[in-house]
């Protein structure tokens, strides 16, 4: 069986990752999201196992201990970590998984996992994600500051990815996303296989 291809989508806090997301699951086929676990409290509205799976300090420390991480990173005062079976697994049976993590976590990936075809989602101006984080009214203005402060300095991890995409607007963004997972699929590399198939038959 083939296996399946792991994108790494990232970008700093405030672009709209999760938004443009959801739009590139919509017109995507065969994509599999890989839930995060994580030891913040849930937003309104997020359901575990759905959008983290949400645990302890100590749940945490286990899973580190016991291997079961593909890679985690602390961010502002909690963590987060891509369970690592769940995701082998997923590639093992031929899906496409999608890991949307931190700058950090994405780095780790690329390092244990440098086959990952990594995108990373750029905000169209620094004033831009100032607004998106402030409209947010998810955290403290001291928490708002450090998020804006430590995304100026995500943007210059953009140049160790394979694609860059500009959310300047968020179906633009998703299905510039979505013409890259199908260009993906349909390199040679991964389609010997058909090639071999259609010379014998």
């Amino acid at each position: 069986m083939k296996r399946g291809i792991l994108f790494v989508v990232s970008g700093p806090s405030g672009t709209g990752k999760g938004t443009v997301l959801k739009e590139v699951f919509a017109s995507v086929t065969n994509l599999h999201y890989s839930v995060s676990a994580t030891t913040r409290a849930p937003r309104a509205g997020e359901v575990d196992g759905v959008n983290y799976f949400f645990v302890t300090n100590e749940q945490f420390d286990r899973m580190i201990a016991d291997g079961e991480m593909l890679e985690y990173v602390e961010k502002f005062t909690n963590r987060y970590g891509t369970p690592r079976q769940y995701v082998e697994r997923l590639l093992a049976e031929g899906k496409d998984v999608v890991l949307e993590i931190e700058t950090i976590g994405a780095e780790n990936v690329r390092r244990s996992m440098p086959e990952c075809v990594s995108v990373f989602i750029a905000p169209p101006s620094l004033k831009e994600l100032w607004n998106r984080l402030k409209g947010r009214s998810t955290d403290r203005s001291d928490i708002e500051k450090l998020r804006f402060e430590t995304s100026r300095e995500e943007l210059a991890s953009a140049y160790g990815y394979d694609y860059v995409v500009i959310n300047d607007e968020v179906k633009r963004c998703a299905d510039a996303i979505a013409a890259i997972i199908r260009a993906e699929r349909s390199k040679v590399g991964r389609n010997k296989d058909v090639i071999k198939s259609i010379l014998e038959n």
